[in-house]
């Protein structure tokens, strides 16, 4: 566990923290749309909600399928995205994360931030892409567990949050507080096998919507997970011309450590944020955490395209980068830590609106449907 940001007289045991949630719908490929879209999210989560800390999904500046511009969408890790995050929580008076596609040092990476008022930031880069996801970027080594005002934090990005090794991980941290965020495109749209890829796509999305519970059990601590949401288009690798339309699955939920779910949007919600306040105590595992790679055991298929996508992608990164195909190799062979002290000190500062009207204290949603904002669609 590394070390983090600190406060005088904060607990991480028994404490309510509001976590607000956001559900974005974005486009490929248009970087700068989408930091837009999720700054506005994110302003609106926060105006309406007053939380601790407002959550976008990994990813949030260019979705992650498999396209040949996903080569160019890499930033520098402290670049646009980095600031922006940096910028909101100051702004907002509460703590922002995101992920985004970070060139750190020689390598690009699955980077997520989360962003403090003071200035302060905590990275962690996912512990490995996924499927196609080898094809942009390499795998992380931080156990993204870190010490913080808010409590023991611990952050997953993706197919991570659904990994019994980031579970152990996390338990053995005794992480009290899991933050993240998804980008899941699922099974495409293909006349055949269509009866076979529908039923796994039923599957595919109970197992999204049981991701965030299922983690939350396994480390014992509250959780809170935000998701792209969407129809989305890419290719298919190693076919070519095949392209693999699809969705983004959405669940975005807010779930307590036994995994009862405070505030949830699913797909049919479509894009917009929730809220809800959660209790951060010492943790309590209460479910085994499988010696298997996935916390819940997945489909033939799932297991199948994950391999051989894997391979596929792991061979063409080496051969992209060798050849020096890809943008961000013109971008110098900067990095930062991934723990970084705010260097603002707030108690001088003047305070933001959200600091002049105090933290919401009041009492968890009652129901799934409860602290739901729907946003405005995003334009086709």
């Amino acid at each position: 566990m590394s070390a983090g940001s600190t406060s005088a007289g904060s607990t991480s045991t028994g404490r309510t923290v509001k976590i607000a949630a956001v559900q974005p719908a974005l486009r490929l490929a248009e970087i700068d749309w989408n930091m837009k879209r999720c700054e506005d999210l994110v302003r609106s989560a926060a105006k309406e909600h007053n939380p601790d800390v407002v959550i976008l999904p990994e990813a949030f500046t260019c979705p992650n399928v498999y396209d040949k511009r996903l080569k160019s969408m890499a930033q520098p890790v402290d670049g646009p995205a980095y600031q922006m995050l940096k910028n909101l929580a100051r702004e907002l008076g509460c703590s922002v994360g995101g992920g985004f596609l970070a060139k750190r040092g020689g390598d690009t990476r699955n980077t997520y931030v989360l962003a403090d008022p003071d200035g302060t930031t905590n990275l962690h880069d996912k512990d490995e892409p996924s499927v196609w996801e080898y094809n942009y970027y390499t795998r992380g080594t931080d156990d993204g567990v870190f010490t913080h005002p808010l409590g023991t934090i611990g952050l997953a990005c993706g197919f991570e949050t659904s990994r019994s090794r980031t579970a152990r991980r996390m338990v053995a941290a005794k992480t009290n507080l899991v933050l993240g965020g998804c980008c899941w495109p699922a099974y495409p749209t293909w006349a055949f096998p269509r009866g076979w890829f529908n039923r796994d796509m039923e599957y595919y999305r109970l197992w999204a919507a049981d991701t965030t519970r299922s983690l939350a059990r396994a480390v014992g601590a509250a959780t809170a997970i935000s998701w792209h949401v969407g129809p989305i288009g890419g290719k298919t690798p190693a076919m070519p011309g095949i392209p693999w339309n699809t969705i983004m699955t959405g669940e975005t939920q807010i779930v307590e450590r036994d995994g009862t779910i405070l505030a949830r949007m699913t797909y049919e919600d479509g894009e917009g944020h929730v809220a809800a306040d959660v209790q951060v105590k010492d943790a309590e595992p209460l479910d085994l955490v499988p010696s298997g790679f996935w916390i819940r055991p997945q489909t033939f298929t799932i297991h199948a395209v994950w391999h051989y996508m894997k391979q596929h992608g792991r061979a063409r990164y080496a051969i992209d980068k060798a050849l020096g195909r890809f943008d961000w190799q013109e971008l110098p062979d900067h990095d930062i830590p991934n723990h970084n002290p705010g260097t603002v000190d707030l108690t001088a500062a003047e305070p933001t609106s959200a600091q002049a009207n105090g933290k919401h204290s009041g009492a968890s949603p009652a129901s799934p449907e409860a602290g739901r904002t729907a946003g405005t669609k995003a334009e086709a």
